[in-house]
């Protein structure tokens, strides 16, 4: 936000230079990005006024003017198109400078001598425009230095606002800031009633309240918009870079700088019957001042007529009632509109005005009678006409409510570290607005209808610290008392799971909570996702139901940057809509895509595969030391690979899923290699067993090998299931060492090779025992699966 610092000291003018104002107002939050002079730097230039003009003998586009130069008369040669005998203009003379350094001089133009320079709004460095000359007010002061007459040594302030600051959107609110930065007083510009000269109203009905809970308007008849808005208004407006339009807009502008409160004017007589604020149809279309037309959804709130929309409420207006040159009857229009209900609604149409600038941060919701009565006020000054009574209607019990805030004196004290004395306590708060009645103890504070970011008790604290200073808070040692937090060794801190999995290769990211509703209605479509009411963009509309859509668009955006090997892993939380509530889920989601390997002299370039992320999660599983109640089950789940995807079940319970992404989504989202991904209750992953003694056996282990084919259809965790429950108490490891198919094997089966280990705590096992034990695992595997032992 740009303003005038000539401006802001008319309200309010503190014994500090621009600087050191500057200063103050960025230690208390309002942040002073730039400050730049209001025009170029020239000297030698005033008010001038042109008495005749005559062709130039030797040039059609070029005129001699005489010009009325104060204590002299000059003859200036210009080509100017509205230079016309009357018009006072800036006026360069000989030995002054403009921006740039053009220093002027007498000099012939076509043989014609001119004695100085009449300047448009460019060469000063006031306009990027280049209309011709600057035409100045007809009551202009010839010979007046044009400096001194337009105020010209002032500076633009470009304040950078915080989202909470709705309050500081216009000279009123900023000028309280630094009157109490300064400890002096803020002079409020007249906002007297005006009283009305005609008794014409027009009827309002809110059919909306929640989203317009107060509207207030007024018919002005009679005005003439051949008149424009007066230089003063349009220097104060151009520094706070905006450009003026005509009377009508530039009033309102100006109303919104100086109060903070947006307004919008209607030609009245392009108005149908009375004004309806709702809610807009479906499929209803509206063309905007800008010329473009929207369709607009139903969540659309518009200021409308008996027959249609006429504006998006608090966005922008529409181009049938819009005021035009030839308009002569006015309806002008001040609201209130709920900004949690109209953030983001000029965005979803590709837009941002200022007046959605501010309803949106919120704006003073007793704002609206001042502010159309300061806007008439000004309106019958440049324009003319006669104003009807205020037209204000409102939903009582749909207004904001702004309730009380204890602030207790002792919380100074512990959050602060510096004793306020209860009279400064009370000048900055009623300072900032606020009502303030003290008890034993604290303050009782009301907070004012244009702070919509203070509620709570810490508000108020940080308020005193803005005020007061951060630069001079004291500084004190912090005094605290440290407990040992306890530390269970059932539980598994998700540092020490980041670092395992760091040391896996992984690389942990950290993806949005919200993500595109097509991608969600691919990998989760059993569950309806929350929608954002005000979602950033399209694709960012829904909460996720599962982290792998985000991780998926970081792999796509890591691989399309040359990186061959991926692999990344996010803990977070899903959002799932439950019967009677929003569950969110801890979760941890792994994908790896690419080479096995980092390239190296020592490793074979292989892509990854299913069991490379397999063997990652399994080993995620073995910290919790509960390896041996997880299993791995055939499934089929939205957007991972059919053949290629598995449920994972902690005693028959299931906890996440892991899967290879399906080829055609991989190649709709651009990914060209495979992706493997998997999904995991965090908390499954963080709950371990305790650790149990076991006494080491002393006696030997023994170890047979089996070899055995089997269909392809039959799967291992299956066999290595049945195989411990066969091979007794004495088997003590099972393991898979070798998975064979292809020559000397039959298509449809394949060989697989199992090492058994045998030990027993209290003897040595002879041959009889284990030929025993492995007979009836021959037995198991031959009855129930048609193996064929392998010699």
């Amino acid at each position: 936000m740009k303003i005038s610092e000539k401006w802001l000291r008319e309200w309010v003018d503190p014994c500090v230079d621009t600087r050191t104002l500057a200063h103050q107002m960025t230690m208390a939050g309002l942040e002073i990005e730039a400050i730049e002079p209001v025009a170029g730097e020239f000297s030698g230039v005033i008010v001038g006024e042109i008495l005749s003009i005559e062709p130039h003998p030797d040039a059609d586009k070029l005129r001699v003017c005489q010009v009325n130069a104060g204590a002299e008369r000059l003859q200036i040669v210009c080509g100017a198109p509205n230079a016309r005998v009357g018009l006072k203009a800036p006026l360069a003379i000989v030995g002054g400078e403009l921006p740039g350094g053009l220093k002027i001089r007498k000099a012939k133009l076509r043989g014609v001598e001119s004695q100085g320079m009449l300047c448009g709004g460019l060469e000063l460095g006031l306009s990027e425009d280049n209309v011709g000359l600057m035409e100045l007010a007809d009551d202009a002061p010839v010979g007046e230095d044009l400096v001194e007459y337009l105020g010209l040594d002032d500076c633009v302030l470009e304040i950078g606002l915080t989202p909470n600051r709705a309050d500081c959107l216009g000279i009123r609110g900023i000028a309280r800031e630094v009157g109490l930065l300064n400890n002096c007083p803020v002079h409020e510009v007249s906002s007297e009633p005006v009283q009305p000269s005609l008794d014409e109203i027009l009827p309002v009905e809110l059919r909306a309240p929640e989203r317009c809970a107060h509207f207030v308007g007024r018919i002005i008849r009679g005005v003439d918009l051949s008149r424009p808005s007066p230089l003063w208004m349009q220097e104060r407006l151009r520094r706070c870079g905006l450009r003026s339009i005509d009377a009508v807009v530039d009033v309102t502008n100006y109303v919104m700088l100086e109060l903070g409160q947006p307004m919008h004017a209607f030609d009245r007589d392009k108005l149908t019957g009375g004004i309806i604020v709702r809610t807009a149809d479906a499929g209803e279309t509206l063309t905007l001042l800008d010329g473009s037309e929207v369709t607009l959804t139903p969540d659309s709130l518009v200021i409308a007529d008996h027959s249609g929309a006429m504006a998006l409420a608090g966005i922008m207006g529409g181009d049938h009632s819009a005021v035009r040159d030839n308009t002569q009857n006015l309806f002008l229009e001040s609201a209130f509109f709920t900004p949690e209900l109209i953030a983001g609604k000029a965005r979803a149409y590709g837009m941002h005005t200022d007046a959605s600038h501010r309803f949106e941060r919120g704006v003073d919701f007793a704002l609206q009678v001042r502010a159309m009565e300061r806007a008439t006020q000004l309106l019958l000054e440049v324009v003319g006409g006669e104003a009807g009574p205020i037209i204000e209607e409102i939903a009582s019990n749909a207004m904001p409510v702004r309730g009380d805030v204890t602030l207790r004196s002792a919380r100074i004290r512990k959050l602060l570290g510096l004793d306020l004395s209860a009279s400064e306590v009370e000048r900055i708060l009623s300072g900032l607005g606020l009502g303030v009645t003290a008890f034993d103890g604290g303050w009782t504070c009301t907070v004012p209808s244009w702070r919509f970011d203070i509620n709570i008790e810490v508000d108020l604290l940080e308020e005193l610290a803005r005020i007061y200073g951060y630069n001079q808070l004291p500084a004190s040692r912090v005094r605290a008392d440290l407990v040992m937090p306890v530390r269970p060794e059932s539980r598994l801190s998700a540092r020490a799971l980041r670092r395992h999995l760091a040391a896996r290769g992984y690389q942990e990211a950290i993806t949005y909570s919200f993500i595109d509703p097509k991608l969600q209605a691919l990998f989760d479509p059993d569950h309806a996702p929350v929608a954002l009411t005000n979602p950033i963009s399209s694709d960012m509309a829904v909460m996720r139901t599962r982290l792998l859509p985000g991780l998926l668009a970081a792999v796509a955006h890591n691989t399309n940057r040359q990186q061959s090997r991926v692999r990344l892993f996010e803990t977070g939380l899903r959002f799932v809509q439950g019967a009677d509530a929003l569950h969110q889920v801890p979760t941890l989601a792994l994908v790896c895509s690419g080479e096995r390997f980092n390239k190296s002299w020592s490793a074979v370039e292989e892509a990854s595969d299913f069991f490379d992320l397999k063997g990652d999660v399994e080993s995620v599983l073995s910290l919790t030391r509960r390896g041996q109640d997880i299993a791995f089950d055939t499934a089929t789940l939205p957007g991972l690979h059919p053949g290629q995807t598995a449920t994972i079940t902690r005693k028959g319970q299931g906890v996440g899923y892991i899967g290879a992404l399906h080829p055609a989504i991989g190649r709709d989202l651009g990914l060209e290699s495979p992706v493997y991904a998997c999904e995991l209750d965090l908390e499954t992953a963080l709950t371990r067993a305790l650790p149990r003694f076991e006494e080491l056996s002393k006696f030997p282990e023994v170890k047979r090998d089996l070899s055995f084919v089997v269909d392809q259809t039959v799967t291992v965790a299956q066999i290595m299931a049945d195989v411990s429950a066969a091979a007794g108490p004495y088997l003590t490891d099972l393991r898979l060492f070798d998975v064979y198919t292809g020559k000397g094997i039959d298509p449809k089966r394949k060989s697989l090779s199992l090492g058994l280990t045998f030990r027993d705590q209290s003897r040595t096992l002879g041959d009889e025992d284990i030929n025993l034990t492995v007979g009836q695992v021959i037995d198991l595997l031959e009855k129930n699966y048609n193996a064929e032992l392998r010699k």
